[in-house]
């Protein structure tokens, strides 16, 4: 399992990066394609510091890669990143499914 795999401090940046409704909207936007990080903060109505924050809490998750472009901050997505995270999150799933399946056959035994 690629759970296994992954250090808890690991986890605990995908899961805090992922926990926040502006950074998960981040994520989405550069799935599309790649954006300066201006042109990111100009789409919410908050500092280009606190944008600039929430790039490098995503960055550290390795969701986005931050590239300097002349004078701009590039912000693109991390394919490996991105898919290692799907697959946790995956494989996550598949655990509580199996622990609500016994669940389930404990109480209908019951």
């Amino acid at each position: 399992m690629v759970v296994d795999q992954v250090s808890d401090l690991e986890l605990d940046r995908l899961f805090q990066a992922l926990a926040d409704a502006t950074r998960r909207d981040i994520v989405a936007r550069v799935l599309t394609g790649e954006f300066s990080v201006s042109g990111l903060a100009a789409g919410y109505e908050m500092s280009f510091a606190a944008v600039q924050k929430h790039v490098a809490v995503l960055e550290r998750a390795s969701l986005v890669v931050k590239e300097k472009h002349g004078r701009e901050q590039m912000v693109r997505p991390h394919p490996e990143g991105v898919r290692r995270a799907r697959r946790l999150l995956d494989e996550y799933e598949m655990l509580w499914r199996q622990r609500v399946d016994r669940i389930q056959d404990i109480l209908a035994d019951g």
